[in-house]
Protein backbone atom coordinates (compact mmCIF):
# COMPACT_ATOMS: atom_id res chain seq x y z
CA UNK A 1 0.00 0.00 0.00
CA UNK A 2 2.83 2.46 1.04
CA UNK A 3 4.48 1.79 -2.51
CA UNK A 4 1.23 3.06 -4.57
CA UNK A 5 1.22 6.02 -2.14
CA UNK A 6 4.97 6.88 -3.38
CA UNK A 7 4.25 6.07 -7.66
CA UNK A 8 6.15 8.69 -9.46
CA UNK A 9 3.78 10.76 -12.33
CA UNK A 10 1.66 13.16 -13.33
CA UNK A 11 -1.71 14.05 -12.23
CA UNK A 12 -4.70 15.48 -14.29
CA UNK A 13 -4.18 18.85 -13.11
CA UNK A 14 -0.39 19.05 -14.27
CA UNK A 15 -1.26 17.77 -17.56
CA UNK A 16 -4.11 20.33 -17.93
CA UNK A 17 -1.67 22.95 -17.02
CA UNK A 18 0.29 22.12 -19.46
CA UNK A 19 -2.28 21.86 -21.99
CA UNK A 20 -3.22 24.99 -21.79
CA UNK A 21 -0.11 26.78 -21.79
CA UNK A 22 1.18 24.84 -24.96
CA UNK A 23 -2.75 25.90 -26.29
CA UNK A 24 -1.63 29.32 -26.10
CA UNK A 25 2.12 29.00 -27.29
CA UNK A 26 0.31 27.62 -30.36
CA UNK A 27 -2.26 30.73 -30.53
CA UNK A 28 0.40 33.20 -30.48
CA UNK A 29 2.46 31.30 -33.55
CA UNK A 30 -0.92 31.68 -35.30
CA UNK A 31 -0.67 35.01 -35.25
CA UNK A 32 2.84 35.00 -36.24
CA UNK A 33 2.22 33.60 -39.39
CA UNK A 34 -0.76 35.55 -39.77
CA UNK A 35 2.22 38.41 -39.64
CA UNK A 36 4.61 36.59 -41.86
CA UNK A 37 2.18 35.66 -44.49
CA UNK A 38 1.15 39.21 -45.03
CA UNK A 39 4.76 40.80 -44.69
CA UNK A 40 5.80 38.53 -47.18
CA UNK A 41 2.86 39.81 -49.76
CA UNK A 42 3.66 43.01 -49.38
CA UNK A 43 7.59 41.84 -49.90
CA UNK A 44 6.45 40.51 -53.26
CA UNK A 45 4.42 43.58 -54.71
CA UNK A 46 6.95 46.06 -53.51
CA UNK A 47 9.79 43.78 -55.65
CA UNK A 48 7.08 43.86 -58.16
CA UNK A 49 6.97 47.48 -58.16
CA UNK A 50 10.56 47.81 -57.96
CA UNK A 51 10.99 46.03 -61.22
CA UNK A 52 8.29 48.06 -63.22
CA UNK A 53 10.17 50.87 -62.00
CA UNK A 54 13.20 49.93 -63.03
CA UNK A 55 11.80 48.37 -66.61
CA UNK A 56 10.37 51.90 -67.19
CA UNK A 57 14.09 53.56 -66.59
CA UNK A 58 16.28 51.37 -68.82
CA UNK A 59 13.25 51.84 -71.66
CA UNK A 60 13.41 55.93 -71.28
CA UNK A 61 17.62 55.16 -71.12
CA UNK A 62 17.62 53.63 -74.91
CA UNK A 63 15.59 56.45 -76.41
CA UNK A 64 17.17 59.45 -77.71
CA UNK A 65 17.65 62.34 -75.68
CA UNK A 66 14.79 64.59 -76.94
CA UNK A 67 12.43 61.49 -76.80
CA UNK A 68 12.38 61.54 -73.33
CA UNK A 69 9.00 62.87 -72.51
CA UNK A 70 6.64 62.70 -69.07
CA UNK A 71 4.10 60.04 -69.33
CA UNK A 72 1.86 57.50 -67.39
CA UNK A 73 0.31 53.88 -67.55
CA UNK A 74 -0.95 51.34 -65.84
CA UNK A 75 0.64 47.41 -65.64
CA UNK A 76 -0.89 44.32 -63.90
CA UNK A 77 1.35 42.52 -61.87
CA UNK A 78 1.65 38.52 -61.55
CA UNK A 79 -0.19 38.43 -58.34
CA UNK A 80 -3.17 40.61 -60.02
CA UNK A 81 -2.67 44.03 -58.19
CA UNK A 82 -2.93 46.57 -60.69
CA UNK A 83 0.34 49.61 -60.65
CA UNK A 84 0.00 52.59 -62.21
CA UNK A 85 3.36 54.13 -63.43
CA UNK A 86 3.69 57.63 -63.86
CA UNK A 87 7.31 59.44 -65.24
CA UNK A 88 8.17 63.06 -64.77
CA UNK A 89 11.24 64.19 -66.97
CA UNK A 90 13.07 67.87 -65.67
CA UNK A 91 15.76 69.05 -67.86
CA UNK A 92 18.42 71.24 -66.88
CA UNK A 93 21.50 72.31 -69.50
CA UNK A 94 22.65 69.13 -70.15
CA UNK A 95 20.84 66.40 -67.27
CA UNK A 96 17.72 65.26 -67.65
CA UNK A 97 16.28 64.20 -64.29
CA UNK A 98 13.92 61.38 -64.20
CA UNK A 99 11.37 60.45 -61.20
CA UNK A 100 9.62 57.27 -61.73
CA UNK A 101 6.54 56.57 -59.51
CA UNK A 102 4.65 53.02 -58.77
CA UNK A 103 1.14 53.35 -56.75
CA UNK A 104 -0.53 50.38 -56.10
CA UNK A 105 -3.34 49.34 -53.79
CA UNK A 106 -3.56 46.46 -51.71
CA UNK A 107 -5.88 46.89 -48.07
CA UNK A 108 -3.67 50.13 -48.01
CA UNK A 109 -2.32 52.80 -50.35
CA UNK A 110 1.19 52.09 -51.47
CA UNK A 111 3.90 53.99 -53.61
CA UNK A 112 7.52 54.09 -54.50
CA UNK A 113 9.73 56.22 -56.37
CA UNK A 114 12.74 55.84 -58.51
CA UNK A 115 15.11 58.77 -58.99
CA UNK A 116 17.87 58.91 -62.07
CA UNK A 117 20.03 61.61 -63.95
CA UNK A 118 21.09 60.75 -67.65
CA UNK A 119 23.05 63.12 -69.54
CA UNK A 120 22.62 64.02 -72.97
Amino acid sequence: MNNIMKSKGFTLIEILVALVILSISFLALAGLMVQTTKNNSFGGRMTEAATFAQDKLEELRAFSWVAITPGSDRMMGANGVDYGRTWNVATNSNLKTITITIDWNDPTQHSIRLLSVITQ
